[in-house]
């Protein structure tokens, strides 16, 4: 089940007995933990009706005899266990799991992993519990993800401004939500987030980073090149080798997919992954490098990515490997 659909049934008052959050993307699932904490139980019930464990410092048994009380003065009682990974012996939840009690609503936040499947837990999960499975995105779902958060605060952001954003913060939409917030509360009366306001409120230069570095190897302005990465030089986190390698290897490897696809842009965008806005840089990319020499580019950039960890390279530093790179991939043209 989706975390959307819990939430959605929680406002409708339509509980189950078991909740079992799992997964490596720990937003939803504290999402929905914060809301039975603080919103399933009316203000008055809280003190008697809400037992709250944290799998490090609890014991398999207090928390189930927890939830084997009836609530006192009231329909349902809530128990949460935290951190639910951390608790040893967290198998021995099974045979209340198997039978619990219908008064009793128990959410367990199991983060960071999943419960291995072959065990006898995760197969009565599946069968007993609302089980709420997640995984890390995609990086470059990130943008998409982050336009329809702004569009579900009542707001927009441009495509360009969702890019700078989730390329500077990377994979913790947590982060990302929180400085959705913080840029909507310096929107005043407009309802755009536009790169500006990226540039101001989160610190990400419109001008100098991975996004218009990236823009720069695909109009094969060289000069440009040199230049963001000398500000990244002097701006280290503004661009680490770790962020701009793998992110230039997505765009080139999906330029590379363009040569075996025909349609519309709209039907390449859609085969490729990525937003119909940007689709027409991957196709201009395609025709600046064509064919061969985008094959030759991922060779060089998976090359320069095993450098940047220490393989087959000594130590260079990081603006001076990827200046290295960005002269190699102006040499493409030397030969032809």
């Amino acid at each position: 089940m989706s975390a959307e659909k819990i939430l959605a049934d929680w406002k409708k008052q339509q509980f189950k007995p078991v909740y079992w959050l799992e997964g490596e993307e720990p937003y939803y699932i504290d999402i929905l933990v914060n809301y039975a904490e603080h919103s399933i139980l009316p203000e008055t019930e809280v003190a008697f009706n809400l037992s709250v464990f944290y799998g490090k410092d609890s014991n398999w048994a207090d928390v189930v005899n927890a939830c084997r009380r009836y609530p006192m003065f009231a329909e349902r009682q809530v128990v949460i266990l935290k951190e639910a990974q951390q608790m040893r012996d967290i198998d021995k939840l099974e045979a209340y799991i198997e039978h619990p009690l219908v008064s009793t609503i128990l959410v367990v936040a199991f983060k960071e992993k999943k419960v291995d499947g072959r065990s006898k837990l995760a197969k009565l999960l599946k069968q007993s519990a609302v089980l709420l499975s997640t995984k890390k995105m995609y990086d470059n779902q990130l943008p998409d993800w982050a336009t329809e958060l702004v569009a579900s605060k009542g707001y927009t952001i441009s495509p360009k401004a969702a890019v700078l954003l989730t390329e500077h913060i990377g994979n913790d939409i947590s982060r990302i939500n929180n400085e959705v917030d913080k840029l909507l509360l310096n929107l005043g009366t407009r309802k755009l987030i536009n790169e500006d306001d990226i540039e101001q409120h989160v610190g990400v230069s419109k001008e100098y980073n991975v996004y218009e570095l990236q823009g720069a190897l695909q109009r094969r302005d060289f000069s440009k090149a040199f230049q963001i990465i000398q500000y990244f030089e002097s701006n280290p986190k503004a661009g680490p080798v770790q962020l701009v390698l793998p992110a230039i290897y997505n765009f080139f490897s999906k330029v590379y997919m363009l040569f075996g696809i025909q349609g519309d842009d709209k039907s390449a965008a859609a085969a490729i992954g990525v937003n119909p806005y940007f689709i027409r840089d991957y196709m201009a990319a395609a025709k600046n490098y064509g064919y061969e020499r985008v094959e030759k580019m991922l060779l060089l950039l998976h090359q320069y990515n095993l450098r940047s960890i220490g393989i087959n390279d000594g130590g260079t530093e990081d603006g001076s490997l990827m200046k290295e790179m960005v002269a190699k991939i102006g040499q493409l043209w030397d030969n032809k």
